[in-house]
């Protein structure tokens, strides 16, 4: 059975742009089942922890009231079976591993951390901790059993006969205490080498010779005369009288078949997933280091697949985690019987998996078991009257093409992995080393945008937006532009994304919204005729907690009136959480703030859905209005789109308008807007301004 999920993170974290991040990311990967509560210092911590319930704790090493080893030991004293992970700066790891040995699971490093890596990082730490738990509960037990037993104890005279046992004794031997008494320990039991199966000497007879407390070696069975055998501990010392002279000897032992059973299942359970019982990634590692040496040496090749479910999560949500557990058990079963008993299939966690090939003669091997394993995983699994579906993505890297090692063997095919999931699904692809380049310049782009606000590398563009029937500016839409000091000018679409993923979409997003307002005060000063500002808003900066405050703070401080500013947003983020989205758009739409629905046409939102909104434009998508003059089935959406507004009463804005053609049918159907590079690229303010200054009707008829 799985740990459960983790419905209440308690973050303890001073530095608010940390959790603003944190929260973000949680958001970013869509966890919203996650209860996120902060306090900002120990003794706060304390006071939650003794009166609320969390799953998990994510601890900062700095706060202002506990530092360090203070902090881990503090939380853990708090709250000794809550999984514990802890924050650290970069040069902070060494002491992040110490606090690991003081009790917790797993520690992350700020400014290394991605969404996808923290909620990895943060349900491995509740298995972990589960497992742990689990691990301590069988062994107490055990270590009870055991005393409630009792440890055996012999005793013998000088001349090694036996004179005494206790009950614990007597059961073990399975000789009564009268019965043994005047024979040789031989007689009732012998002690054995379990590796070598040697007899061992007389610990009683040693003990007496040597005349000091001896403990046997750890190997050692206890043979019953019936021949029956037991792996105990024990410990032999001489029994002497007043004078100091020898009298004879003591044995104590124990039955450690539990105890090595428990050691067994521990070394097992390290080193093997709990869920499917397959071998987890510390095992996978060893042995795919194992299988690079043979390999290398019989001049073999080895493949390592790593794949990932397709559509695993929604199944989970909807169905239940037992489901999902069950669902992980067949698809671990259905990978076993699908590979060689010499090959291995490994759990990474979640719903991933690590498949290793081995002795591989020539890659088209790894791609042969890839499709078999595409074409396995596409059967439904029927589970408690379910037929579930799913597929896989795989990614494969071979040795020693693809790297030298394990760790670079199984990164690799994660790469690979993620391009065959970019690549639509269901399929399978193999490394290429431009994937890595790819990341790499992923990782550089993310990393220089970190520092491109401070640097003031960003500005912004306005592309006007015109009245169809007058011909006249109604407004402007701010676009962002950055120019990196070394690549030059980077195309928005190729680092919003990454902003997105990393977070940094909002502080990026409130620079934009601030210098948008900020400039259109200046326009409507200095006298010119701007109408409105638009300024696209982002799911993850709609979705920020204090979304609205920001809002109604930037226009304060800037001083444009709210009926002078519309913002963006696409139908999907309107349409996720619909009725949240309907309160926020009305607290907008009270304040005067103007609402449009961007990229219309491309999503999935319907009428029914729209009337719910207070919006108040809809704005074609590009893609329509490029082809309205050439594709029919084009044409009839633009037609629908502008009726289904008119009927709403919504203003209709014509994106991406190019030619005199589209100009002339976007108002032959009443199109009340339009913007494009038939009218204007995006332009620095002060050409914008001149714009407004003098009109473009004389420009569009030119």
């Amino acid at each position: 059975m799985s740990p459960k999920s983790i419905k209440i993170l308690l973050l303890v974290e001073d530095d608010f742009g940390d959790v603003r991040l944190l929260r973000e990311m949680f958001k970013e990967q869509g966890s919203r089942k996650t209860e996120l509560t902060h306090v900002e210092c120990m003794g706060d911590a304390e006071k939650h922890l003794a009166n609320h319930a969390v799953d998990i704790i994510v601890l900062d090493l700095g706060l202002s009231d506990a530092q360090g080893l203070e902090a881990v030991r503090r939380a853990h004293s708090a709250a000794p079976h809550i999984p514990l992970v802890v924050l650290t700066c970069l040069d902070d790891e060494a002491l992040a591993a110490q606090a690991l040995q003081e009790g917790a699971q797993d520690y992350l490093i700020k400014g290394e951390i991605d969404a996808r890596g923290l909620l990895r990082a943060l349900r491995y730490a509740v298995e972990r901790k589960a497992m742990e738990e689990a691990l301590f509960m069988e062994k107490e037990r055990a270590q009870v059993t055991l005393k409630c037993i009792g440890d055996a104890v012999a005793c013998t005279d000088s001349s090694g006969d036996i004179t005494f046992l206790n009950l614990a004794a007597e059961q073990m031997t399975a000789c009564p205490s009268g019965e043994a008494a005047g024979k040789p320990m031989a007689d009732v039991f012998q002690i054995i080498n379990s590796t070598s199966r040697e007899t061992i000497p007389n610990p009683m007879e040693m003990a007496i010779r040597q005349n000091r407390t001896l403990r046997l070696p750890p190997s050692c069975l206890l043979i019953r005369h019936d021949g029956f055998e037991i792996p105990i501990e024990s410990s032999v010392a001489p029994i002497h009288d007043r004078g100091g002279q020898v009298l004879g000897a003591v044995i104590v032992f124990r039955d450690v078949s539990a105890a090595r059973e428990m050691a067994r299942q521990i070394a097992y359970s390290a080193q093997h997933d709990f869920l499917t019982g397959l071998p987890n990634r510390m095992l996978l590692n060893d042995r795919v280091n194992q299988a690079i040496h043979l390999a290398s040496r019989h001049m073999k090749k080895v493949a390592v697949l790593f794949l990932d479910l397709d559509g695993f999560k929604h199944i989970n949500d909807s169905l239940g985690h037992r489901i999902g557990d069950r669902l992980l058990q067949a698809i671990a079963k259905r990978l076993v019987d699908c590979v060689r008993g010499s090959d291995t299939v490994s759990r990474q966690g979640g719903d991933e998996f690590v498949v290793l090939l081995l002795e591989v003669d020539q890659p088209e091997g790894a791609a042969t078991m890839a499709r078999r394993m595409l074409q396995t995983m596409a059967e439904p699994h029927s589970i408690d009257h379910h037929d579930l579906h799913v597929t896989i993505s795989i990614g494969v890297s071979v040795y020693p093409d693809d790297g030298l090692d394990a760790e670079t063997l199984i990164k690799n095919a994660d790469t690979a992995m993620y391009q065959a999931k970019e690549d639509g699904r269901h399929s399978y692809q193999f490394f290429k080393p431009a994937m890595n380049v790819r990341a790499v310049e992923r990782q550089s782009i993310e990393e220089s945008l970190r520092r491109a606000l401070e640097r003031r590398e960003f500005a912004l563009h306005y592309q006007p937006r015109i009245n169809l029937k007058t011909l006249a500016i109604t407004g402007a839409e701010a676009l962002i532009r950055w120019t990196h000091p070394t690549r030059g000018l980077v195309s928005p679409g190729q680092f919003i994304p990454i902003a997105e993923d990393c977070g940094l979409i909002l502080p990026i997003g409130k620079w934009v919204l601030r210098e948008a307002c900020k400039q259109a005060r200046a326009w409507l000063d200095a006298g010119l005729p701007l109408g409105t500002v638009a300024v696209n808003i982002s799911a993850i900066e709609f979705r920020e907690e204090n979304f609205l405050e920001g809002v109604f703070a930037i226009l304060k401080d800037t001083g444009l009136d709210p009926s002078s500013l519309e913002l963006e947003l696409t139908e999907g983020v309107l349409m996720k959480h619909a009725d949240s989205t309907a309160l926020l758009l009305e607290a907008l739409r009270a304040r005067g703030v103007r609402v449009a629905v961007d990229d219309f046409g491309t999503g999935y939102s319907s009428l029914s859905y729209l009337r719910k909104f207070p919006i108040d434009a809809l704005k074609i998508d590009q893609s329509f209005v490029r082809q309205i003059t050439t594709v029919a089935d084009e044409t009839t959406i633009v037609t629908a789109v502008i009726s289904m507004g008119r009927s709403l009463k919504l203003r209709i804005v014509a994106e991406g308008v190019e030619t005199e053609a589209q100009l002339a049918f976007l108002q032959a159907h009443e199109c009340d807007e339009a913007q494009g590079y038939y009218f204007s690229r995006p332009v620095p303010p002060q050409q914008f301004a001149n714009l407004l200054d003098t009109g473009m009707s004389e420009k569009i008829l030119t």
